[in-house]
């Protein structure tokens, strides 16, 4: 894995894998902040680091100050399709993605009604859809942040 692989911490204790990396990855893979890859890139990368911010953060209503002064030390972004070997959590996000991830072992169950959101909580393992505003909504976003809560994500002393 190289360093363009991975956006954040190398002990995440929650990582996002992503299938594609967001513009001026290079320039910024060492120090990155939430700032600099929203200048960088679209307004779609917005939407994926408020995403991060809203589901990672410890406090769900300060997600904002999260994303600015602590997002990218305790959470990462992956762009290669292998789950990093950190013992924390790990996202997949995007039905298509999860594709990519050949061989895949879990036991990911429902968490919502629909079963668009899915946890294996002894892998400590997320499938969501892909992180859009439509497709992870608000209250998609609760009942993420519900279950990672339930399972411990952001006790005292949780990954």
């Amino acid at each position: 894995m190289t360093s363009c692989d991975i956006l954040g911490s190398a002990t995440a204790r929650l990582i996002l894998y992503l299938p594609h990396r967001p513009v001026g990855l290079e320039t910024f893979a060492e120090t990155p902040t939430a700032q600099a890859v929203t200048e960088a890139n679209s307004n779609h990368w917005r939407k994926i680091i408020n995403l991060l911010a809203k589901v990672a953060s410890p406090e769900g209503g300060d997600w904002r100050r999260y994303r600015d002064h602590a997002l990218f030390t305790q959470t990462a972004i992956c762009f290669a399709p292998q789950l990093l070997p950190a013992a924390g959590w790990h996202w997949i996000a995007g039905k298509e993605n999860l594709h990519r991830f050949e061989g895949l072992a879990h036991k990911a169950t429902p968490i919502d009604a629909v079963g668009r959101l899915k946890m294996d909580v002894s892998r400590r393992l997320l499938l969501s859809p892909y992180p859009d505003y439509r497709q992870l909504n608000n209250e998609r976003v609760a009942v993420v942040r519900e279950a990672l809560a339930g399972a411990g994500f952001y006790g005292v002393g949780a990954c």
